[in-house]
């Protein structure tokens, strides 16, 4: 690796990438996506033990649903800030202090007496997640080539979802093997692990130190502001919106409850079909990256596609008279993980529509999205449980989610509201800017359709 650059020298262009030793790109992409996986695995942990959640703390499903909102929320709080950093600071030392949080606050969640302190504990879990994903993002950014990103963006956000499933099967496991405190002790020693491999290994670029700008608190304000003023970058808002939360509010809270409670499944099955969108979303992840690279003026419409075939399931779900079949409750998880998935396009918008120096603050713009709608989600599933009433035993029948699981079509339309207004303006700044004019899809098929006649007819 070559000497650290000054604070203004660009990033290593493809050329220098292609000098690089071929196994040291793979081993920066290991050790990120390791921190990843565990700041995952923190995050989820609460998904599994919703329901010992409830029994500990003797808790209503608005007070469990604090628990979720809490952390989410602080998630989301914390991604302009986090940006900022980012830009400032770099990759690494962000995610070794997220790490750091994330330990103390999982300590605290095991040794809670009450739901209160849980909720300090979650709050210090959601403020250190919030570091790992778009520093993840950053490093591989630097690592790549353009073309190889949003193919490695997609790699790394369903890779990531592994520790759902970890969270799934070993943790619920250790929870009911060995107890709460034991549990969630343990995953805290995970975050340790991280910071260790972080020191020894990871780097935020090729070079040895971090190229980054000695910005001033005031510049990094207006480095946000020029990033939020990008239509792009908005654009990337909307579409993490609309596409990341139904995974995030199944896989963190509510996913057991609906499925041991509500369905009446047997906790083994749930335990299995929680990581279903997760297993979903890494077999579909590198196609949908594939086809972001490929396409890139029609990523906005395959983000409305899936969203639309979400709510679609989702509806046909909670409108189901009695229970839902397994078959379609199976197909509506894969569809999630899709959404989970393809939420990853957000910050594919952010960095082809900004310069690499304001990529930590517009993707972190842009993860405030899906983690605001998940936000708003929590709360509504819970008051709605809360409203429709739960059963004489305590448990929260089908009749009562039927009518919480509203709040997923309910927001996915809001967030459809918003990115269509950000895509009008997004194409009209590219063809005034860049004299780029992209033609609604129905025309542009039509036109590759008389196209492909006119060669026929030629040949």
């Amino acid at each position: 690796m070559s000497t650290k650059p000054s604070s203004n020298e660009p990033p290593p262009t493809t050329e220098a990438l292609r000098l690089l030793p071929p196994r040291l790109p793979r081993l920066i992409f290991i050790v990120a996506l390791f921190a990843y996986v565990v700041a995952v695995t923190q995050r989820s942990s609460l998904g599994v033990a919703g329901v010992d959640a409830a029994d500990r703390f003797m808790a209503t499903a608005t007070e469990l649903s604090a628990l979720g909102v809490m952390q989410v929320a602080v998630y989301a709080i914390m991604q302009i800030p986090v940006g900022m950093l980012l830009d400032r600071f770099g990759a690494r030392q962000l995610i070794m202090v997220g790490a750091v949080l994330m330990a103390i606050g999982q300590c605290i969640v095991a040794l809670a007496p009450s739901i209160e302190v849980a909720v300090i504990g979650r709050v210090l879990v959601g403020a250190g997640d919030a570091t790992t994903f778009v520093s993840g993002l950053r490093i591989l950014a630097a690592w790549f080539p353009p073309r190889r990103v949003p193919i490695m963006q997609q790699w790394y956000g369903n890779l990531g979802q592994i520790g759902q499933f970890l969270s799934a099967v070993p943790f619920s496991t250790l929870l009911h093997l060995g107890g709460w405190t034991t549990a969630f002790f343990t995953t805290a020693s995970l975050s340790v692990i991280v910071v260790i491999a972080s020191i020894v290994w990871l780097r935020d670029t090729p070079y040895r130190g971090f190229a980054g700008e000695p910005l001033s608190i005031r510049g990094a304000f207006d480095k946000l502001g020029q990033a939020f003023a990008r239509p792009g970058t908005r654009l990337g808002f909307w579409a993490h919106f609309t596409t990341q939360f139904p995974g995030t509010v199944f896989g963190l809270l509510w996913g057991f409850p609906i499925m041991v409670q509500g369905l009446g499944y047997p906790t083994e099955l749930a335990a299995v079909l929680v990581i279903a969108p997760v297993i979903a979303g890494m077999a579909i992840g590198p196609f949908i990256g594939l086809a972001t690279a490929r396409w890139p003026l029609r990523r906005s419409n395959l983000v409305i596609f899936i969203v639309l075939v979400q709510a679609a399931f989702w509806i046909a779900c909670i409108t189901w008279p009695d229970h839902p079949p397994m078959w379609l409750f199976l197909l509506t998880l894969v569809i999630t993980g899709v959404g989970g998935t393809g939420s990853t396009i957000g910050f594919d918008f952010a960095r082809t529509f900004n310069p690499a120096s304001s990529y930590g603050s517009a993707s972190g713009i842009v993860n405030v999205g899906g983690f605001t709608a998940s936000s708003v989600t929590f709360l509504l599933v819970g008051l709605g449980i809360d409203f429709a009433g739960r059963a004489g035993d305590g448990t929260t029948p089908w009749s009562s989610f039927q009518v919480a699981l509203w709040a997923f079509p309910l927001v996915m339309a809001l967030g459809l509201i918003g990115l269509i207004i950000e895509r009008r303006r997004t194409r009209s700044r590219l063809a005034s800017e860049e004299g780029i004019t992209v033609a609604p899809l129905w025309t542009a098929i039509m036109r590759r359709r008389r196209r492909r006649r006119r060669r026929r007819r030629r040949g």
